[in-house]
């Protein structure tokens, strides 16, 4: 059926709603979800790492308000179930502690590595030559910064048959021989894939990023 802009309009308003009931699911067990030795919501130039342990979140289950209050199930007219939005979403955060998340102890292939398969081949390398990147990795070293993460999603920014962005706020606390310091940064992430199956394909600033 074709909808009309008016109708599509409603349609992810309705899915923004939903995000937000399955934001809070889906983030409470992210905020505390381990990930290693530290964390970051560092921006690419600052190239976070990877730590070595990780607790798999379980992709919760959200009734949107709409079907919930007995209208319609606005998931029958999108390209993706309850189940496949809660996925998508749940390595969208996975990642972005994951991306956040390095000590000065940690090479570009352990960072990168402990990703495993929740980002492509290609967002793979992209990341490993921007944490090797000399100026960055220098600083890292000198100031021993160990960086601890959290993740949040704010919002879907967009989505199709096969890819998802959303909108994460992703917060920083950074151990350096300096001091202690904290932040949070906003970064449009992008997720592809089908079904349970989902890899983060590109990560930006949100100001600048996957519209």
């Amino acid at each position: 059926m074709e909808l009309s802009p008016r109708q599509r309009g409603a349609v992810f308003a309705a899915v923004v709603i939903a995000l937000a009931a399955l934001g809070y699911y889906l983030v409470v067990p992210a905020v505390t979800h381990s990930h290693g030795s530290a964390q970051a919501g560092a921006t690419p130039a600052s190239t976070p790492s990877a730590a070595t342990e990780q607790t798999q979140t379980a992709a919760p289950t959200v009734q949107a308000s709409a079907a919930a209050a007995g209208g319609p199930d606005i998931y029958a007219w999108l390209p993706f179930t309850q189940q496949n939005l809660a996925a998508a979403a749940s390595v969208a955060v996975r990642f972005s502690i994951d991306y956040n998340t390095y000590t000065y102890t940690e090479s570009a292939t352990g960072y990168v590595g402990a990703m495993g398969d929740l980002v492509t081949g290609q967002l793979a390398g992209t990341l490993r030559a921007v944490y090797q990147t000399p100026g960055v990795a220098k600083l890292r070293t000198s100031q021993k910064q160990v960086s601890t993460g959290t993740a949040a999603i704010s919002s879907l920014r967009a989505f199709g048959p096969s890819s998802l962005t959303f909108v994460v706020t992703a917060g920083q606390r950074l151990v350096t021989s300096n001091g202690t310091s904290t932040a949070s940064t906003q970064y449009a992430v992008t997720v592809t894939g089908s079904g349970s199956s989902w890899q983060v394909s590109d990560i930006e600033l949100q100001s600048a990023g996957n519209a």
